[in-house]
């Protein structure tokens, strides 16, 4: 998916909601357990009661990983079904991958090309070549960890080398890699404060902004600093709508939830339009 066809797909729904597919067995609805794909019924339960009200989904290949084989295919059928019955939503491999050489082109192959994911999280420690592998497939997105939603963020990410926090300079010399275009940018909605200076360096990158919900960020905030003439944001939430509910009625919960933040979001959307 273009960025072009991303941005009128938001405009269109009057949403910049991404619901990220993070499913917690022990969280799961037990009308749900005794499924043959828990995990995978679950899912498609939330997908087909979230999606006029997002533009986006992102699975947290952690959540799929850790169940073994079984985990692992059920990520894939999620994957084929969002494509498969709603082809017009962007999704996210949230996978973190990070390394160099022929090594990050198979990661990128196994996501973009045999998964067809949209885009996919990659972290930017090992420099130019761990990331430029992945910005060579055309019409897809690596997404770069900037400036996460977590505390342990102030470890590393905000402490200054050479007058300029790790963060800034993530942003500045990526902007040179080959084919930049493809790149977005992970910024947590708990530094709100910070996508000011953030838009100085990249004023026109779609931001990805974990944090609002559960972690407790604020998404009109997020809207004030971060939001562009383009949109450029994709706001996630997942805990907030996947939980919504541990009862039966937990999809019709996880819409609700959904709807909610989709309402905000056609507000701040209307006031851009009309700034």
């Amino acid at each position: 998916m273009s960025t072009d066809e991303l941005v009128q797909h938001i405009l269109q729904k009057q949403s910049f909601l991404c619901v990220g597919l993070d499913p917690d067995p022990e969280k799961i609805p037990k009308i749900l357990r005794q499924e043959e794909d828990p995990v995978f019924s679950f899912n498609k339960a939330i997908i087909d009661a979230t999606h006029p009200y997002c533009v986006a989904y992102k699975p947290n290949t952690a959540f799929y990983e850790a169940l073994g084989l079984k985990g692992w295919q059920a990520f894939e059928r999620t994957i084929r079904y969002l494509k498969s019955h709603y082809p017009g939503h962007f999704v996210i491999a949230d996978a973190k991958r990070g390394d160099i050489g022929h090594t990050a082109t198979r990661y990128a192959r196994a996501f973009f090309e045999e998964l067809e994911c949209d885009a996919l999280t990659v972290a930017p420690y090992m420099g130019k070549d761990s990331v430029e592998p992945f910005l060579a497939f055309p019409n897809r997105h690596t997404i770069l960890l900037a400036l996460t939603s977590n505390e342990g963020a102030f470890d590393f990410q905000t402490k200054k080398c050479g007058g300029k926090a790790l963060y800034e300079m993530v942003l500045e010399t990526s902007r040179h890699y080959a084919h930049a275009e493809n790149l977005m940018y992970v910024t947590g909605a708990t530094k709100a404060s910070y996508l000011r200076g953030i838009r100085k360096i990249i004023p026109d990158s779609f931001l990805l902004v974990p944090g609002i919900g559960a972690q407790g960020g604020d998404l009109k905030m997020v809207c004030k600093y971060g939001m562009t003439r383009q949109v450029g944001l994709l706001v996630n939430s997942s805990r907030g709508i996947l939980y919504a509910s541990a009862g039966p009625d937990f999809a019709q919960a996880a819409a609700g939830a959904a709807k909610e933040i989709q309402a905000v979001m056609a507000v701040e959307l209307e006031a851009r339009t009309k700034s």
